[in-house]
């Protein structure tokens, strides 16, 4: 599995607008692309205006699809200028559960 975790911060002013955006993606992924076995969506306790993202994907390939998709397209443009400051994200490959044990 190719996994990403991210940790995003937004603009306080966008930030109902910036998680509605990220849900909609969040739910086309899971939804409508094959490749993609888990797309969470996590907001910092301490920090309302950060949110974390912890995405499943059957390889490499699937996240690079995922990047093509239309949901993923449309959070792109519409957030893109509402994030506070770079992303921070890592590429990372599953360690456990085994790889066997994911379904889609």
């Amino acid at each position: 599995m190719y996994v990403i975790i991210a940790k995003i911060k937004m603009q306080a002013e966008h930030r109902e607008a910036f998680i509605e955006s990220m849900l909609d993606d969040a739910r086309g992924s899971v939804k409508d692309e094959l490749g993609c076995y888990q797309f969470d969506v996590v907001q910092d306790n301490s920090d309302p205006n950060t949110i974390y993202l912890y995405e499943v994907y059957k390889d490499e390939a699937a996240f690079n699809a995922h990047t093509q998709a239309p949901h993923y397209l449309r959070w792109r443009n519409t957030v893109k200028d509402w994030f506070d400051g770079p992303t921070v994200a890592g590429r990372c490959t599953n360690i456990f559960p085994e790889d066997s044990r994911w379904k889609k």
